[in-house]
């Protein structure tokens, strides 16, 4: 699951046992050699996806880690391109990458919560972020991402089909679910991160309630499921309208 260079099981426990912040900054050494990281093949599908929507002129990585997504950030943005994250640690190595070629590049410590940012970007996008996030905080945080796009920008993530429960993934989800819950019922602080909180319904029903309209793009190079339904899509949602009134 690991390679070499990843952290060891003792690492791992004692990150499971800190607050997600401090948790992060602990992993962030290692966090690029760890299943954590975004693969590779699903920022290209993100980018080539977006790429037909753009050019966009400045893009925000919410909850950016090491700068995975900055790449695609700066494929198809033109002025410039900013990773905010709250963990100091992930966000120091993300600082010693090799800046991508074209727009200028900006890091930012910050609670997406409280996004210190109005009408500044053009393109937000995440990458498996949304765990970290009780189903509770999602009407908040779409709303600071709202607040931070100029109107008519685009919040864009990937997500995947959620494995069938014939499957062993799903078995596998629904067992790391169980074991987080247990640990934050015993143990403080907590740590969010839940696999199956996620619920792409309930997302666009919250995305459509901050302000936006909301795409779906399939991304193909993931094939299809049994049932002909794509495996891997893209959310796409556009500020259109202020947020409405409680």
């Amino acid at each position: 699951m690991f390679s070499p260079e990843g952290p060891s099981l003792r690492e791992l426990a004692v990150q499971a046992l800190s607050s997600v912040e401090r948790g992060y900054d602990l992993l962030a050494p290692k966090f690029d050699h760890t299943p954590f990281r975004t693969p590779d093949p699903v920022l290209e599908a993100v980018a080539e996806a977006l790429t037909p929507l753009g050019p966009f002129e400045d893009g925000l990585d919410l909850c950016c880690g090491t700068g995975a997504g900055m790449d695609v950030l700066a494929r198809v943005c033109r002025a410039g391109v900013t990773g905010v994250d709250f963990s100091a640690g992930m966000l120091d190595v993300a600082r010693r990458l090799p800046p991508p070629d074209g727009p200028a590049v900006s890091w930012v410590q910050a609670d997406a919560r409280t996004l210190p940012f109005e009408a500044a970007f053009d393109l937000v996008v995440s990458f498996g972020a949304f765990g970290h996030f009780l189903p509770r905080e999602l009407p908040g945080l779409f709303g600071r991402v709202h607040s931070a796009l100029r109107p008519g920008g685009t919040f864009a993530f990937p997500v995947l089909a959620p494995p069938r429960p014939t499957g062993p993934g799903f078995w596998m989800l629904l067992g790391f679910d169980a074991v987080m819950r247990v640990r934050n019922a015993l143990w403080r602080p907590p740590f969010v991160m839940y696999y199956r909180a996620f619920r792409l319904g309930a997302v666009l029903r919250d995305l459509e309630r901050a302000g936006f309209t909301v795409d779906l793009y399939a991304l193909p190079g993931f094939g299809v499921r049994d049932d002909g339904s794509p495996r891997a899509r893209l959310v796409t949602a556009t500020r259109v309208t202020a947020p409405p009134a409680p």
